[in-house]
């Protein structure tokens, strides 16, 4: 007898891109048997007319083990969270690990060690216009070794929020990378959103270091009318060997804390912001626009609380997520709840909604393969990605049919509201998502 039994569910292959009825046999936290003999268990799920699909690996989130973020990524079918995006992490894995598993946590977590906040914060940058000194980078850079060689799965990098950050840092710190053969992630430089050069910098770094590159929330840094030239210029890198891949969520409106340098007068005057677009997403103006006072307030008093910027073009998450190097990804944070940016609670439901059931751009073998194996691969993730006898038992469970996002902008209703449709979630074996309801269960590990 399994501990767990799937029956009758609609499997996905993610590398042969197939579906098949079948059963799948869950014990010890693994998949023992999948196939078409009648099998029993100690909890039997009939998934009849269900998907069953490999849990989604989210690429960037910033979880960091913040309970209700881990929930809502959970709640979405997500069972892997890759945190320590943009440059801000914890600096010490070792002792962030031992938290986590001591604790306990109810998805699994891989980390990066991030430059922008987190590593100059340490070395004792305080303005984020000033380039590291020579000293510091060294300083830096042993600090990257050090957690590198403790589990951290890459160097990420948030350059908007560093612009002072020069070349010669982020190489060191690239070829540190290359050196682990582990992954550059990388929220390029903010000049004006009209232009690529933050892309050609990332790209003659990848030249010159070989590392592996995993572009930010592609949308937001290249969604307001240079995606095609953006994936052109990517191309012709990958032609001459480079190796990269990028990752996108499913909005066009992205928000960040309201004190960086991303919402400075002068970037919002060289980009063309409105403070009219703008949206507070956390603290006591929630759901409000930005108003002169407003802005002066926030940036003063709280600069910490995020904003939502309203732009792009829809048009080109599309572009983005069909290409086979691209990846979906919820750019997650830490919010209370009832506030945020819906993509806390709704972007893998959307991405699904969207891609395939709607606008039939991907299949969704091709879909969820990108959610899956695709990551799964580029990060090294063993027995993940993949539904197969032996591989570790993270599954989502799955309505198509019904399947719904309900998370809307904060100014319109809740941007935590949980999705319609994807029914259990099992990570490591255990059962997270229970018939749409949040468990509890802490069956993470660390990655």
């Amino acid at each position: 007898m399994y501990d767990i039994a799937i029956t009758n569910g609609s499997v996905i292959d993610t590398i042969q891109l197939n579906r098949t009825i079948q059963n799948i046999g869950i014990k010890d936290g693994k998949i023992n048997y999948i196939g078409r003999d009648i099998i029993t268990g100690k909890y039997v799920i009939d998934a009849s007319g269900k998907i069953v699909s490999p849990g989604f690996i989210d690429v960037h989130g910033h979880i960091d083990g913040y309970d209700y973020s881990g929930e809502l990524a959970a709640c979405q079918g997500i069972t892997t969270t890759i945190g320590g995006n943009c440059g801000l992490s914890p600096i010490d894995m070792n002792e962030f690990f031992r938290e986590q598993e001591s604790r306990g946590f109810y998805i699994n977590q891989a980390e990066f060690i991030g430059h922008s906040f987190s590593l100059r914060n340490r070395v004792g940058i305080t303005d984020n216009y000033k380039k590291a000194a020579p000293d510091q980078i060294k300083t830096m850079a042993e600090l990257a070794e050090k957690a590198l060689a403790n589990g951290a799965c890459g160097v990420s990098f948030g350059l908007d929020y560093s612009p002072g950050a020069s070349l010669n840092e982020i190489t060191v710190l690239a070829r540190l990378c290359a050196e682990y053969n582990k992954i550059m992630a990388i929220h390029t430089r903010l000049f004006t959103e009209y232009d690529l050069y933050s892309l050609y910098e990332v790209l003659a770094i990848a030249k010159e270091t070989k590392v592996k590159v995993l572009f930010s929330h592609f949308i937001y840094q290249y969604g307001n009318g240079t995606m095609q030239a953006a994936l052109e210029t990517i191309e012709r890198a990958m032609e001459q060997g480079l190796d990269i891949h990028i990752d996108s969520g499913m909005y066009t409106d992205w928000a960040t804390f309201i004190g960086t340098e991303t919402f400075s007068e002068q970037t919002m005057k060289d980009n063309g912001f409105v403070l009219g677009d703008m949206v507070v997403a956390t603290g006591k103006y929630t759901g409000k626009f930005l108003t002169k006072d407003i802005y002066a307030t926030l940036r003063h008093d709280y600069p910490e609380e995020s904003v939502i910027c309203m732009t792009g073009k829809k048009e080109d998450i599309y572009l983005a997520l069909k290409k086979s190097y691209a990846m979906p990804s919820t750019d997650i944070g830490k919010y209370r709840k009832g506030e945020g940016h819906p993509q806390i609670a709704g972007t893998f439901p959307k991405y699904l909604i969207e891609m395939v059931r709607e606008k039939k751009i991907l299949t969704l073998e091709e879909a969820i393969r990108k959610a899956t194996i695709l990551p799964a691969s580029l990060f090294g993730f063993k027995n993940k990605g993949v539904l197969q006898i032996g591989a570790d038992a993270d599954i989502v469970i799955l309505d198509m049919d019904n399947l719904k996002d309900l998370a809307i902008l904060p100014h319109l209703g809740q941007p935590d509201a949980k999705p319609i449709g994807i029914e259990f979630v099992i990570v490591n074996g255990e059962i997270v998502v229970k018939n749409s309801e949040f468990t509890g269960k802490r069956a993470g590990r660390i990655i």
